[in-house]
């Protein structure tokens, strides 16, 4: 029997792939748990339809991670941190902070998480921020932690 995944199964398939299993397989397991339906012409259409939808929404998304790295080259971003008499840092700068002054000063959204820091920041300086925007897409911005 011909059954299009739902889900991705284990040693079968991953979802919207189109298998070929026994019956009873099908009937007792991908059917009953959800994991799939059987390979009908209208079903057939449906997950054409689907995945056709999802390139489109995957295509749209690399657009806009690939034009906001764009946006982010020209932006630059100041932290202010307190600081001891010879210049060194009370705490440190994380990507919380980073991600704050950003939608204060550029006016743009960026989540923390997506913000790539190794360490976080514990000395004064320039610094280049790599922000990672998409799974193909790395955007970069310009940092400056000065002293408050």
């Amino acid at each position: 029997m011909k059954v299009i995944l739902l889900k991705d199964v284990k040693s079968q398939g991953k979802a919207g792939d189109i298998i070929e299993v026994s019956d009873g397989y099908a009937r007792n397991f991908l059917f009953t748990k959800g994991l799939g339906v059987e390979a009908t012409a209208a079903n057939l259409n449906e997950a054409k339809l689907k995945k056709a939808n999802e390139e489109k929404r995957a295509a749209e998304d690399l657009a806009k991670a690939k034009q906001t790295a764009e946006e982010l080259k020209n932006v630059s971003v100041t932290v202010k941190i307190k600081a001891g008499a010879d210049g060194k840092t009370f705490g440190s700068v994380s990507s919380k902070e980073i991600a704050e002054a950003v939608k204060e000063q550029a006016g743009m959204e960026i989540d923390k998480k997506k913000i790539v820091l190794k360490d976080p920041i514990k000395a004064l300086g320039n610094y280049t921020i790599p922000v990672k925007l998409h799974a193909q897409v790395q955007g970069e911005f310009s940092l400056k932690v000065e002293e408050a």
